[in-house]
């Protein structure tokens, strides 16, 4: 029965919106059968098809930046025997604590018509592609980062000790051993970074100007004209990328078995100091801009008025009450720990469901399937769908449009596919026989699910719970068709600011969810220690 509940809930959260989403591109604006006639009218006009190519060009640009710079980011991290490893690991994740909105916001502080290194003479078309593309580069970076870490990190020492004793050339291992090695990786990051550029909102809303692409168009059909139909027709498009993103994901991580086995030698790096030089230059030099992103926000946000008046304050702390004031702020916080107490209850209930029980074959199938399917979501696509099918008079949900609910459904299932494959991982290295134990002394399943299951894997409820914590503080795509005019959220409010012209204030907001996001990543890395300590 469980079972039953948890896929029927899944189901209506997920496949309901998304057929809402399907149905609604092929039906006319009374709601009469189109069949393909929306989509044929959107390629008929020149500047929707402009979008699509734009779209694609900077997606393929970006994605070929960041996969370059990630790899030799993790590479240098991994591979070499340079200082600052653990300083140069975590500013590389600065990006991730703070909407793509802010990312958007700080170039302008750098490149605008007023910003600092204009100022020093380096002039840039910021608004329109090139804007566009690096503000998604320092999106993508840490996503491409990450997955090469953990591909790289794994190496068999044997295979360079052989090439070794051969002399093989430090290229010729480079080429022959570690690109063979995580070649699925490569892929995988490529299509990740491209889905994650194509689906963005917020740098193209900020920094997007007259550039137009898919995501400000599906903006402006439904927020702008109100045009239904043809919303439905571009999020259609935009799931194309994140599909195929998806199918190749699932080929790749199908044929990349891992090589490791007892009789693995772990890989010792041999000194080079040239190498490590170099390498500490080149994430010093990454490190330093991503810093110089946050330091241009506290100037921001800590001076009168830049660059008039360089006077400190910290009067853009008090918010302007028609942007969503510090309320805006508040909500953000409530819905972010919503999701992540409901999130982190569902998705690992859910994953015990499927890992730690037997039987009901078909279903368990198909749960499996619903939990993989948000890979392929972009939040903009989940944004749409919810619209068309919550907002329906006929949906005897209809009353959670607009709420805090609505919002929280959506974090969820934007964000679920990260959480269930860590509670899965964490619950298949637990021994089967707990099961058989209880059983054979009349332990009820439900004690042992509290007082076995969820303390042995508390190290991975954490990391859901503040997965799920910081992206809903600084998502914008998902939710930027869904929030209500009596509760705006941080990031709404910082792209309102910016629109309205108060960029101080948006600097203002976004150095607050900074500081919110990294106190609780401090917070989850002490408290698993306290754990491994106890363990141990």
């Amino acid at each position: 029965m469980l079972l039953i509940c948890l896929l029927a809930a899944f189901t209506l959260i997920q496949i309901g919106p998304l057929f809402s989403l399907f149905s609604k591109a092929f039906l006319d604006k009374d709601g009469h059968f189109a069949g393909l006639q929306n989509y044929a009218d959107y390629f008929d006009s020149p500047s929707l098809r402009t979008s699509v190519r734009n779209t694609a060009d900077v997606s393929l640009v970006t994605t070929v930046c960041s996969v370059l710079l990630g790899f030799a980011y993790a590479y240098g991290l991994t591979r070499t025997n340079m200082r600052g490893k653990a300083f140069f690991r975590y500013t590389a994740l600065i990006p991730i604590f703070l909407p793509t909105v802010v990312h958007a916001l700080g170039l302008v502080y750098i490149f605008g018509r007023q910003g600092i290194l204009t100022g020093l003479g380096v002039e840039t078309e910021l608004y329109g592609r090139f804007g566009i593309i690096l503000s998604e580069i320092i999106y993508t970076f840490p996503q491409a980062f990450l997955m090469f870490v953990v591909a790289l990190e794994v190496a068999d020492g044997r295979l360079y000790e052989a090439a070794d004793s051969m002399g093989v050339s430090a290229p010729g291992k480079f080429f022959g051993i570690t690109l063979p090695d995580i070649k699925y990786t490569v892929v995988n990051v490529f299509f990740v970074c491209f889905t994650l550029a194509f689906t963005d909102f917020g740098a193209p809303k900020v920094l997007g100007g007259g550039y137009n692409v898919l995501a400000t168009d599906i903006y402006k059909q439904i927020a702008g004209q109100f045009d239904m139909n043809m919303g439905a027709v571009v999020g259609t498009l935009l799931l194309l990328p994140a599909v195929l993103s998806f199918a190749a994901g699932r080929i790749a991580g199908n044929r990349n078995a891992s090589t490791i086995n007892t009789k693995t030698t772990r890989l010792v790096v041999r000194e080079n100091r040239l190498r490590d030089a170099l390498f500490f230059a080149f994430c010093a030099l990454v490190s330093l801009c991503f810093l110089f992103l946050i330091a241009v926000l506290f100037m921001g946000a800590l001076t009168e008025y830049y660059p008039y008046n360089m006077a400190p304050t910290l009067r853009h702390f008090g918010f302007n009450a028609s942007a969503g004031g510090m309320g805006s702020y508040f909500n953000s916080l409530r819905m972010s720990l919503t999701t992540a107490l409901f999130g982190t209850v569902f998705v690992f209930v859910y994953a015990y469901i499927m890992e730690k029980t037997e039987g009901f074959g078909p279903l368990r199938k198909y749960g499996r399937l619903l939990a993989t399917l948000p890979l392929a979501l972009p939040g903009m696509v989940i944004g749409v769908a919810f619209i068309f099918f919550f907002n329906a008079r006929e949906n005897p949900l209809h009353f959670i449009y607009g709420t805090i609910v609505i919002l929280v459904l959506s974090n969820i299932l934007h964000y679920f596919a990260v959480p269930f494959i860590t509670a899965s991982g964490s619950l298949k290295r637990l021994d089967r026989e707990f099961e058989s134990v209880s059983d054979s002394m009349n332990i009820s399943r439900l004690r042992l699910f509290l007082r076995v299951s969820v303390p042995l894997s508390l190290s991975a409820v954490l990391e859901i719970f503040m997965y799920y914590f910081v992206n809903s503080m600084v998502t914008v795509s998902a939710v930027v068709f869904l929030y209500g005019a009596k509760f705006k959220i941080a990031s709404i409010a910082i792209t309102h600011m910016e629109e309205a012209g108060d960029i101080s204030q948006a600097a203002a907001m976004s150095l607050l969810i900074l500081f919110i996001n990294v106190a609780v990543r401090i917070a989850y890395a002490f408290a698993v220690r306290r754990i491994e300590r106890r363990e141990s």
